[in-house]
């Protein structure tokens, strides 16, 4: 039952329309189909995308906010732990749309996984496509010169490695007078563990967590416009 569940509903409709897409809006480049395809699915996932960036937004501005307390109550523990305490229950954060979001996105990279494993290969293009999206025929999986199934590849991993390590950098830049030993570990140790994950998997991964990356990021820009307060004048 699970399996005709995964075929039917997940595998097979994401397998149609990344050829619809590869069919119809990419000339036949299996590269920006993808692509096209993580967009609208990050189009798909933005309201929790801009939860999960207002509860971001939040939580910089209860630190600074927490911060201040410290400051201002330095002189009264009690006081302050009260103060603290309200306004930790008023500016109280659910992660529940970030998990949403992340776990749809890592369906997606298992489904993609699949498809560059298992669909393209041989007869199956033709027993997986509905009636209604065309076969391609002689499938183009080169993007730019890569391979999108090849593994072991160190340019798409090492540019997405590059990437996490300016924005942490940028992240902890913000509270450099805050920072742990376990922050700078994070910092080399998270972005070398996803090089690695990604060097071990198929090219087209790399290229749809850029894609995505690139989104969010755009988000966030916008994000900073929408949800940020406006400062608060220094008395």
């Amino acid at each position: 039952m699970f399996s005709s569940i995964w075929n039917d509903f997940l595998f097979r409709p994401l397998f149609n329309f990344l050829f619809y897409a590869y069919n119809n809006w990419t000339e036949q480049n299996l590269g920006w189909a993808v692509i096209y395809v993580t967009i609208l699915l990050r189009m798909f996932l933005l309201p929790l995308t801009l939860i999960m960036e207002r509860n971001k937004i939040s939580n910089i501005e209860l630190s600074d906010e927490v911060k201040r307390l410290e400051k201002d109550y330095a002189k009264d523990p009690v006081q302050k732990k009260e103060e603290i305490r309200k306004v930790l229950k008023k500016r109280k954060v659910s992660p529940w749309a970030k998990a949403m979001s992340l776990g749809i996105q890592g369906l997606f990279l298992v489904l993609l996984y699949q498809v560059f494993t298992h669909g393209i290969v041989g007869k199956n293009v033709v027993n997986l496509l509905y009636d209604s999206v065309d076969f391609p025929g002689a499938i183009n999986t080169t993007f730019y010169g890569f391979e999108l199934g090849e593994r072991n590849t160190l340019f798409w991993p090492g540019l997405i490695t590059l990437f996490l390590l300016v924005e942490i950098y940028f992240e902890f830049r913000g509270r450099k007078n805050n920072l742990y030993k376990s922050d700078l570990m994070f910092f080399f140790l998270f972005p070398l563990s996803v090089f690695l994950a990604l060097w071990w998997l198929p090219m087209v991964k790399s290229l749809f967590i850029l894609a995505s990356m690139i989104f969010s990021l755009v988000i966030g820009w916008v994000s900073l416009l929408l949800f940020r307060g406006p400062k608060k004048k220094k008395a």
